[in-house]
């Protein structure tokens, strides 16, 4: 007893003991409220990471006098409590966990921080507790239980105190380390290791189950300033390039979406010494090839006008307050399970995925840091190559995504913010309240074919602005509409609703101008949303849904639909998002693309694979939904997968959002596009 009453009295144990208390009941309350189990072998790891902080911190403040090695005691659970309930709050509000990489968009949404606040579950602040504990603590207790060791002369006791903690990290290290690696202590789900995880921690959602959100936030600090290796080993097998005939299908029937020759590039890559843009090229050019099918060149030479609404959920499907976005479901393709998964910046991000066919990178907004990218193969520039007039719009400016240099890099000949366009609104940050009209920007939009003329066809993208958050506050469109609503429906859900009847209006403006134009037969238009409404909680957004949001992804569901007015309606229950647009657009357009370089699929094909594959490796079809951050699984059949069969998928999720994000910190593709270049003019 004397003892362990004298090591109580080492203040190395001491601040050892009460930092590791602190940090193991944060984790596990962190687990409990974002529903992560905390009985698996990961816990382990997460145990032993944070003997191995604690043990740090309490050996560094040891040195410092005794009340600033409290004050700092209490500093340090104080950051783990406020980054815990942070990141708690940020994955309850947009899906995914923050990183530090987001730094550069803090400025741009800093208007919207009541939202965020207000989205927070009183769950959340049982965080607090283990702060609150530590600090009754030394309030009141510590120097009733504390003893300081005899100063008089070293004894053994003092000595080995002394030389334990150093043991002890060395120790402790080393069994951390071993958890990397040893197999019992790998997922056999999970497609990517334990230790590639910490090496290359950017997929926050596993990380966070493997290592703890406290390990994650020094993982992530690591990965900003020193980081790892990103890429994985692509083997290539010549047999992957062998492109054979469907089954039923004569050879001279059979046309591949391909434009880059083989011998070319496998030329590039016997010559490319650089590791990363070789796993590229080995990656791209193994990649599926799609085949012509029926719909191959259904919509030729038409006009295409790509919408992107803000924040548009499948309420917009309501024929009763949404009639003329109910005309575009009644003349075409409606996509009935598509996804528009939530990132760090859906807005911007999930656009970026549209028009280049590409994942973007779950930790940053990708758009604006890599908006000096250009994609030869962008739907801007696949248009570009067949003579069309190629535009883009927003109905406000460049405060949040500069898509002036974004489109101008993807190709859109001419980009037209609200400034261009002269919209009516006020100019100021923020406009949190004073949303530009969908509807005038359209009439905008209809001048500018004017000006063009009708003779040349065109591809225009335009992004919505009028439905955006704030829902809890009143505002022009917010409460324009608001009597046509159900009076018992929450006054968020009413607002939002109110705000996309005025891009509903927008929509019938369009069509009506196109059709006094006699050019509405003429133009495909395809609608899609950004991501839903996520500043509104699910349960007052399922009261205007048949399906309830809060469970399996649900909430990402979004509208996708493919409007001509010459076509007829048909459902299409393939499992597809924002990432299947533009391979499914180009094969209806029958545009000269290769299908490799993207990581989406012809959603109209028969070789469409039906998969919906979410920023943080969760992925969802017409079998299950697969949950990365809690590794479980639920079927909707009775058909399920076999453990091999799932760590399948999970193998080829990963390599297409790992393949996505390195292409893009590359920029890959002006690197094929130059070196392609190069090479058929030297030879």
């Amino acid at each position: 007893m004397k003892k362990i009453r004298k090591l109580w009295a080492s203040r190395v144990f001491h601040n050892y003991f009460l930092l590791l208390v602190s940090f193991l009941l944060l984790e596990i309350l962190f687990h409990l409220i974002d529903g992560i189990s905390i009985f698996n072998v990961a816990s382990l790891r997460i145990f032993i990471g944070l003997n191995l902080i604690a043990l740090f911190f309490g050996y560094l403040f040891s040195v410092l006098p005794r009340i600033l090695a409290k004050i700092l005691n209490l500093i340090l659970v104080l950051i783990a409590t406020i980054y815990g309930i942070a990141e708690l709050g940020f994955h309850h509000f947009l899906g995914v966990y923050a990183s530090i990489s987001t730094n550069t968009q803090l400025g741009a949404v800093s208007g919207y921080i009541k939202d965020f606040l207000a989205s927070f579950e009183w769950t959340f602040y049982f965080m607090v507790i283990p702060f609150c504990l530590l600090l009754i603590y030394y309030l009141f207790l510590d120097k009733k239980v504390c003893l300081e060791l005899p100063k008089k002369k070293l004894t053994y006791v003092v000595v080995l105190l002394k030389m334990v903690p150093v043991f002890l990290l060395v120790f402790i290290g080393l069994l951390y380390c071993l958890t990397l690696k040893v197999p019992f202590m790998q997922d056999q789900y999970q497609a990517v290791s334990a230790y590639e995880l910490f090496m290359k921690p950017t997929n926050a959602s596993l990380v966070i189950r493997n290592f703890g959100y406290i390990g994650y936030g020094l993982l992530d600090i690591k990965e900003y300033f020193f980081p790892g290796k990103s890429f994985s080993d692509i083997e290539l097998d010549p047999d992957d390039l062998e492109q054979e005939k469907e089954d039923g299908r004569d050879e001279e029937e059979v046309s591949y979406h391909t434009n880059i020759d083989n011998t070319t590039w496998l030329e590039l890559i016997n010559q490319e010494t650089d590791e990363e843009l070789n796993a590229l090229n080995k990656y791209f050019i193994g990649n599926t090839v799609a085949t012509t099918n029926e719909y191959t060149g259904l919509l030729e030479g038409k006009n295409l006008i790509v919408i992107m609404v803000e924040s548009g959920n499948e309420i917009m499907l309501n024929e009763e307050y949404y009639p003329n976005i109910r005309r575009l479901v009644e003349n075409g393709f409606h996509f009935t399970n598509n996804y528009s998964p939530r990132n760090i910046c859906s807005t911007g991000n999930n656009e970026m995925s549209a028009l280049i066919s590409l994942y973007s990178i779950n930790n940053n907004c990708t758009a604006n840091v890599y908006q000096k990218n250009t994609y030869f193969e962008s739907i801007f520039n696949l248009f570009n190559r067949k003579g069309y007039i190629t535009n883009s719009f927003h109905d406000y400016y460049d405060w949040y995504y500069d898509r002036s240099v974004i489109h101008k890099n993807m190709g859109s000949g001419t980009f037209y913010d609200a400034v261009d366009l002269d919209l009516d609104f006020s100019y100021h940050y923020p406009a949190y309240d004073t949303w530009p009209s969908d509807g005038e920007m359209m009439e905008k939009y209809l001048d500018i074919i004017d000006q063009n003329g009708v003779d040349q066809p065109f591809m225009s993208f335009i992004t919505t602005v009028t439905s955006h958050m704030p829902y809890n506050m009143s505002s022009e469109y917010g409460d324009k509409y608001l009597d046509l609503f159900p009076s018992d429906y929450p006054i968020e859900l009413k607002r939002y609703m109110s705000k996309l009847k005025e891009v509903d209006q927008a929509i019938g403006i369009l069509l009506d101008g196109l059709e006094d134009r006699g050019i509405l037969d003429d133009t495909v238009i395809v609608l899609f949303g950004d991501h839903y409404p996520y500043s509104i909680d699910t349960d007052k957004i399922n009261v205007a849904l048949e399906y309830d949001l809060s469970i399996d992804n649900n909430a990402d569901r979004i509208p996708l639909i493919i409007y001509n007015s010459e076509l007829e309606s048909k459902k299409i229950d393939t499992y597809t998002s924002y990432i299947d647009i533009l391979p499914t657009v180009a094969n209806l357009f029958n545009l000269d693309y290769d299908s490799r370089l993207y990581m989406g699929g012809d959603a109209l094909s028969k070789e469409h694979e039906s998969l919906v594959i979410f920023i943080d490796g969760s992925w969802k079809n017409e079998v299950a939904f697969y949950q990365a951050s809690t590794n479980e699984i639920h079927y909707y059949t009775e058909n399920t997968y076999t453990s091999e069969e799932i760590l399948a998928i999970n193998s080829e999720v990963r390599l297409k959002l790992e393949m996505s994000s390195l292409a893009i910190r590359r920029d890959y593709f002006s690197y094929l596009e130059y070196t392609l270049n190069n090479y058929t003019t030297s030879n």
